[in-house]
Order: C-alpha cells, then structure tokens, then sequence
C-alpha cells in the first residue's frame, strides 16, 4: 500500500496509461479522482476500483480548458479533503502530416490539450498542494519530448514543452514541498495507437531496442515510485521508459 491515505487527481483516465494507473494506485491505497472527457469510460473504471475495493470518483473534463482543470481540483478536494498527487496525462496524437501542410486547426487543438493542459492543470494543482506543504506532479511527456518525429510536429512540439514546464515548477516550487517531474514513454500499447497500419505498426516495434512495445502498466509502476515517498529527493527530472529507443 504504497500511497495509502494519498489522493490523486490523474487526467486522462479513461483508457491507456491513465486507465492502468488510476487502477495501480487504487490498488496501492490511493483515492483516485478521475477526469476524461469519455464519460462512459471513466464511470465504468469508477466501478471496476470500487469493486476491488478501492475508493475512486469521476469528473468528466477537458483538459484543454482551464476552468475545467479549476474544477476538476476543486472537486477532488470537495470530495476527498485535499489533493496529494496529480498525474496530467490526458494527450492526443494529432493528424500525420509535414510541417508545411500541417492544419492550423489542428496544430492549435494538439497544443491545448498536450501542453496547455498541463499547464492549466499544474496551476490549480500547486495551490491546493502547497495548503498541504507537499505534493508530487507527474507530467505526461513522451520520447519525443526529447527527440523529433517526422510528420508529428504539434506532437513533438508539445511534448518538448512540457518537460521544460516541468523543470521550470520544479524550479519554483520543490523547496515548497512539491515535487514536479515528467515521464517519457515511448510507443506504447494504448488507443492512441490505434488504426495505425500494420507496416508502421512493425516499424515502431523495431525501433525499440527491447523488441517490443511497451504495455501501459509498466509506466503506471514509475508513476507509483515518483508518487511515492521513495522518490522524496527526485524532482525537476525526466525520465524515459522507452525499451532503449532513445539509447540509439
């Protein structure tokens, strides 16, 4: 029971590496407060928590909108008394396509959602952890946070955001007693790769070094440790799970 008596507020939670982690710190004795825009989804993991035991709500929101990131903390608090861990992971891939033919409409959506929600998220989160005098922010980036992908420049562009956001919070606010820090998965088994071809598909798996993709519980276990107080001293930091892919 690793995170017992915690509450986290984990975006995303529907499905994917939100779904897997909202059921792993459930099951390490977390409250989870829960937001999606899938409704369905999120009540149905609400469900699936409470009978395993574990005690879970659902908030269905849009990261993308920052008065639905103040609600969402607002309510987390109203329900459980106050908020411990937040893991921003809510994201989107976005449309395949160059620089130079890229849509304006959708370069605007990607960013709104895969950085400037975790942003919105990161401001109403802070406040209500510095009541408490500690907290830990887990930020959902990406390998390629750190490196480019062709053809995913919204994506890429985003996710490079937020592992500097990240270390920027974990500047101002780790001598506070909240510590921030990013994730980098790479491909990962989830929705978000779904329809992909099943050439590109073989492509991915071959560009990781451990043969394979990566299953969304094995990130779920390094969120639990930055979570926890095990990770006391680890903030302002990004860390790749990634099967070796940035290793080449």
């Amino acid at each position: 029971m690793e995170l017992k008596g915690k509450v986290a507020l984990i975006t995303g939670a529907a499905s994917g590496i939100g779904k897997s982690t909202a059921l792993l710190f459930a099951k390490e004795g977390a409250k989870v407060f829960l937001t999606d825009i899938n409704e369905e989804g999120g009540k149905t993991l609400v469900n699936q928590i409470e009978e395993s035991g574990g005690e879970a709500t659902f908030l269905k929101a849009d990261t993308s909108q920052s008065q639905d990131s103040e609600k969402s903390v607002a309510e987390a608090i109203k329900k459980f008394g106050k908020l411990d861990i937040a893991v921003n992971n809510a994201g989107i891939g976005g449309p395949q396509k160059p620089v130079g033919e890229y849509e304006i409409e959708a370069w605007d959506k990607v960013i709104s959602i895969n950085l400037s929600g975790v942003f919105y998220g990161m401001r109403y989160q802070i406040p209500a952890m510095l009541k408490n005098g500690a907290g830990s922010i887990i930020n959902v980036a990406s390998i390629l946070g750190s490196v480019g992908f062709a053809n995913a420049a919204a994506y890429v562009a985003a996710k490079h955001g937020v592992v500097g956001l990240t270390k920027s919070a974990a500047l101002e606010y780790s001598a506070k007693g909240v510590r921030v820090n990013s994730v980098g998965p790479a491909f990962i088994k989830t929705p978000l790769l779904e329809g992909l071809d099943e050439e590109l598909l073989s492509h991915l798996v071959n560009a990781h070094p451990i043969g394979r993709l990566g299953e969304a519980d094995e990130v779920a276990q390094l969120f639990v440790w930055l979570a926890s107080d095990r990770a006391s001293f680890a903030t302002g930091a990004y860390y790749p799970i990634d099967g070796g892919y940035l290793a080449q």
